[in-house]
């Protein structure tokens, strides 16, 4: 199953509808620059590997509605552009768009070439950082089989297949080495216990939802070995933006002595944001904090303030895995020797 295709028969792009899941199994198909836009916005699509498939792929249809409906080169400059800053702090969705658009001149084939590209290297990305995440965290706690803590959803979901944090939550699951996971629910959307839930159910891997609240007294309890997370962006100095609650669950790691660990794959590094600092935080309508499912949660004068990433500080950063390597940083380590080297 994946969360992302291209139908080539006419030229859409088909995403499994996030906002529907696990109730309804919805495919939403994508012809116009409009429709990309939405999808993104409203989380229809989301995850940084994912995006980064979606500003490939976006390109493609913003060529094709461009041919139909005849639009001027500027126009279709524009119209990328939109897709391309659709959720600002997610860098693999510009990063995707950006690798394909030079190819716009070879003509439609080349930039689906490239598009498609993305997904096989992703998949393949997502696959060695598993391995070599679980190698790291098996030989970090020492232990046979680990207690994982994991924020959001970071699977096949969330990436071209496979995952990446859930990916090494997979990995250690196939080799017998996972006891048990505990899923944040991910408030105010519930990536956690709506996404990441019914992943783990559909691998058949023992897991608990809980309360993003209750995730630092899990680990303080001594309940969990490990917390993994995915990224939306990484600076150049290892500091790593996230889906929101991600740095209360790096600060309890520390405070208990156990690893905070981030997976993604290397396209996620961003060596032209120097630090946290400089990461733009999307910040969402204040009405996913005051509702849910549209039934008022709040009284009807409260506003919600709704950022959606926060930034964790490298120096809370147990290793930063890759499909080129992990580094553990100090606080001051550049990640660029994860996307140099090979």
């Amino acid at each position: 199953m994946r969360a992302i295709e291209w139908n080539a028969s006419d030229g859409t792009l088909l995403l499994i509808d996030q906002t529907r899941l696990p109730a309804e199994h919805v495919v939403v198909a994508c012809s116009t620059v409009d429709q990309v836009v939405d999808a993104v916005e409203r989380l229809v699509v989301r995850g940084a590997p994912a995006l980064g498939a979606v500003g490939g792929y976006g390109v493609a249809v913003a060529m094709l509605q461009g041919e139909r409906e005849g639009w001027s080169s500027e126009r279709l400059d524009a119209e990328i552009v939109r897709i391309r800053d659709a959720r600002p702090t997610a860098v693999n969705l510009a990063w995707g768009s950006d690798r394909v658009a030079p190819l716009r001149s070879q003509g439609i084939d080349a930039v689906l070439a490239e598009a498609a590209v993305i997904m096989v290297e992703d998949e393949a990305a997502n696959r060695e950082l598993s391995r070599l995440g679980a190698d790291w965290i098996l030989e970090r706690t020492g232990r046979d089989r680990v207690r994982v803590l994991t924020h959001c959803n970071t699977g096949f979901l969330a990436t071209t297949a496979w995952g990446t944090a859930l990916g090494i939550v997979r990995e250690l699951h196939a080799r017998g080495a996972l006891e048990i996971v505990y899923a944040d629910e991910t408030r105010p959307l519930l990536q956690g216990s709506r996404l990441t839930a019914w992943e783990l159910q559909q691998e058949g891997i023992d897991y608990l939802v809980q309360a993003d609240g209750a995730a630092a007294s899990t680990i303080l309890r001594g309940l969990v070995d490990v917390a993994i997370i995915g990224a939306d962006r990484i600076a150049l100095n290892g500091d790593t933006a996230n889906k929101i609650g991600s740095v209360g669950v790096a600060l309890a790691c520390a405070d208990a002595g156990i690893p905070f660990v981030v997976a993604a794959p290397s396209s996620t590094v961003d060596l032209t944001t120097v630090s946290g600092d400089d990461i733009h935080i999307e910040l969402r309508d204040g009405s996913e904090v005051t509702h849910l499912a549209g039934v008022a949660t709040a009284p009807p004068e409260a506003r919600g303030f709704n950022p959606a990433f926060d930034v964790t500080p490298s120096r809370l950063i147990a290793a930063i895995v890759t499909e080129k390597g992990i580094v553990e940083p100090d606080g001051h380590s550049s990640v660029e020797a994860l996307v140099v080297s090979s």
